[in-house]
């Protein structure tokens, strides 16, 4: 092919993100079609996006149209695994945006749908581009830090006034979106996570509060701990109302600690690894010699959502490697769905996530709440900087 052409289903606040995108800004993209259930979605479209591009108001219109090579499904979270097993069905290409899904137990049938189509799938992991976290993942992954001991990330910059829940009926429900702070603004984080060290928990203890901060019935405020098949521990703070916030990965591992902070990658580098230390040291009181190193990372958070699109686009056109392969969406996910479950059940639990389990207890909130909250009218918001 010549060239790519996408359509986006969903023309929210990131899906209308996307189609300006792919309205010029990647290189061998095209953006031939757009599908979305609300009227007035579909008028923003027609206003600001080119005329060339045809808009559809039901997904069977959208599918049946084969203007596309690729769907970007943009749709509330819930929808994520559905839009995407009937998009494969249709012969589709798929990028979806970030979550996966809200349990993964769907998530397991769309990798499934996903394998067996054939097709290249991907996830809208954008912050994958960012250089710090490539940086710190190269150094782990490549020995640099030795094994990994603890990991902590306290990522408590998610302010959220109650205005921004108030501005859709859906937003932080357990019917409408499944979650709050973890399903909605950390999944890059937890997905980092786990990508930047190579290594999942195997038992997860976590403690969520649930409308401590905000008018709201889902978690606002978590704190995590986890514990790894290689005997390192780590901890995840997070919430929405807390100002101002704090952004800190620090890792920890027998050659020194690396932490991210502050736009910066810093390494506290150990002259002889920890271990060897230990067992050679004699005089009591004493450490091993430490060399505090800036390590150099290119200025700027990198392309972000439009690096993967790019990069999506160069893997149809040219073979280019998916940075984020929408098969590992599930990894995040599964964090998320352990800290949720841990926190229903006030108990460990242990990974593989028991799935059903999960979805049930999920289910069960669904079915049971009460909760109301007062609603201005649904507005699309501005989501430049939030990542």
């Amino acid at each position: 092919m010549d060239n790519v052409r996408f359509g986006i289903i969903g023309i929210g606040n990131m899906g209308s993100t996307h189609a300006l995108s792919l309205s010029g800004d990647i290189k061998g993209a095209e953006l031939t079609a757009v599908c979305d259930t609300n009227p007035e979605r579909l008028n923003w479209a027609k206003n600001n996006l080119p005329g060339s591009v045809q808009l559809f108001d039901t997904p069977e219109a959208f599918w049946a149209s084969k203007i596309m090579d690729t769907v970007l499904i943009a749709t509330p979270h819930y929808d994520h695994p559905g839009m995407a097993i009937q998009a494969f069905e249709n012969g589709y290409h798929v990028l979806v945006e970030k979550p996966a899904g809200v349990y993964t137990k769907a998530v397991k049938d769309m990798n499934e749908a996903a394998a067996k189509s054939g097709k290249q799938f991907g996830i809208m992991y954008n912050q994958r581009t960012n250089p710090l976290y490539a940086k710190l993942r190269d150094l782990i992954q490549s020995g640099e830090l030795g094994t990994v001991r603890r990991t902590n990330w306290i990522i408590t910059n998610w302010y959220r006034s109650q205005s921004y829940y108030n501005s859709g009926g859906w937003r932080a429900t357990w019917a409408g979106e499944g979650g709050g702070v973890l399903l909605n603004q950390d999944p890059h984080q937890l997905d980092l996570w786990q990508w930047t060290t190579g290594m999942m928990p195997k038992r997860v203890r976590a403690f969520c509060q649930f409308g401590k901060y905000r008018n709201i019935e889902v978690e606002d405020d978590v704190t995590a701990y986890v514990e790894y098949e290689n005997g390192a521990t780590g901890v995840f703070v997070t919430t929405v109302g807390e100002s101002p916030g704090t952004n800190r990965y620090e890792i920890s591992g027998d050659n020194g600690k690396i932490v991210i902070e502050e736009g910066k990658l810093t390494f506290w580098r150990l002259r002889v690894p920890e271990p060897q230390f230990n067992r050679e040291y004699t005089g009591g009181f004493g450490q091993p010699e430490c060399w505090t190193c800036d390590i150099p990372v290119p200025d700027g958070h990198g392309p972000q959502h439009k690096g993967i699109l790019q990069n999506f686009t160069n893997a149809l056109l040219h073979g280019e490697k998916l940075l984020a392969p929408g098969e590992e969406g599930i990894l995040g996910l599964t964090i998320s769905n352990a800290m949720h479950l841990s926190a229903w059940t006030d108990n460990w639990v242990d990974l593989p996530l028991d799935e059903d389990l999960f979805h049930e207890k999920l289910q069960e909130r669904i079915r049971n709440s009460t909760f109301r909250k007062e609603q201005s009218a649904e507005t699309v918001l501005n989501v430049k900087g939030t990542h």
